[in-house]
């Protein structure tokens, strides 16, 4: 059994930045894949991004490929969310997640078996 906590979270500027952290109870987090996912107000959960048991490879959705960067530091049994140039739109409960078995990260969130309690964004002018 794995815990995962999210902390980071609260409200942000339009065009600002967040960073969430996501940490584990157990080190066996560091064999396999995390990832994120989001879900906003009425609208069903969405994938944003994860990386690699190796930390090397990192898949992203189209939502923030080029704002939002995953990563890790095993050290810590953490896993980091950094969200840049944020807009109303990316307000939602930001969840980590990480899979039974793979250590590479994908986008269906049926292959992933733990789960945090989720840290809320609220991007606002």
């Amino acid at each position: 059994q794995v815990e995962l906590v999210e902390s980071g979270g609260g409200a942000v500027p339009v065009g600002g930045f967040a960073r969430l952290s996501c940490t584990a109870s157990a080190r066996t987090f560091n064999d396999h894949a995390a990832s994120w996912f989001r879900q906003a107000p009425g609208k069903a959960r969405e994938f944003v991004g994860g990386i690699s048991a190796s930390g090397e490879y990192k898949n992203y959705a189209s939502l923030g490929r080029s704002r939002f960067t995953v990563s890790r530091e095993k050290a810590k049994n953490t896993v980091y969310l950094q969200l840049t140039d944020l807009t109303p739109e990316d307000t939602a409960v930001y969840y980590c997640a990480a899979p039974i078995e793979e250590v590479y990260p994908v986008s269906d969130s049926s292959r992933y078996r733990y789960w945090g309690r989720g840290t809320q964004v609220t991007v606002s002018s």
